[in-house]
């Protein structure tokens, strides 16, 4: 379920994508596939999207996104590393020009005193220019977290389509 200022944003991607004659995919941990949801949510959306994995297990990260085990090993599921390498791997091995990933803690189980309960790592990756990797720190219960990356997922993603510089 998504409210109006999501469906808002998930307009203004799909006209951004259809007019670059790009398409999205998505890496997602936290959120279970919801930023996926969202945007097929909306009719004609398998003209812009073109998928989303679901990598929850650490295994997953490493079999279906090429994210060395190595790496999460040195620094965690959930860290900006981790994400970027999700949205790379996604880029690299599906025909998307964008990749969003999210990993994070939504809880109420898995913080730490470093990685509290709602700390969410995500990633944008747009061919070659410089990817985007960012790390917020939500508040509330599980729902609140995931919604809350549901949205700053959809924003970041938004205002980089709209970026005329780009």
């Amino acid at each position: 379920m998504h409210f109006p200022e999501e469906q808002e944003l998930i307009d203004r991607i799909a006209v951004a994508l259809m007019q670059r004659r790009e398409r999205l995919g998505t890496a997602e941990s936290c959120t279970g596939g919801l930023i996926a949801a969202a945007c097929t949510s909306l009719s004609g959306s398998s003209q812009w999207f073109e998928r989303g994995v679901v990598s929850y297990s650490n295994e997953s990260k490493t079999e279906l996104l090429g994210v060395p085990a190595a790496l999460i090993g040195l620094h965690g599921s959930v860290s900006g590393e981790v994400a970027l390498h999700m949205a790379r791997g996604l880029l690299a091995h599906a025909p998307v020009d964008w990749a969003l990933a999210v990993t994070g803690i939504a809880g109420p189980t898995g913080g730490s005193t470093d990685k509290p309960v709602g700390t969410v790592w995500l990633a944008l990756v747009h061919g070659c220019a410089e990817p985007k990797v960012w790390q917020e720190l939500f508040t509330g219960d599980r729902h609140a977290v995931r919604t809350a990356t549901l949205r700053a997922g959809l924003m970041a993603l938004c205002e980089a389509l709209e970026d005329k510089d780009r």
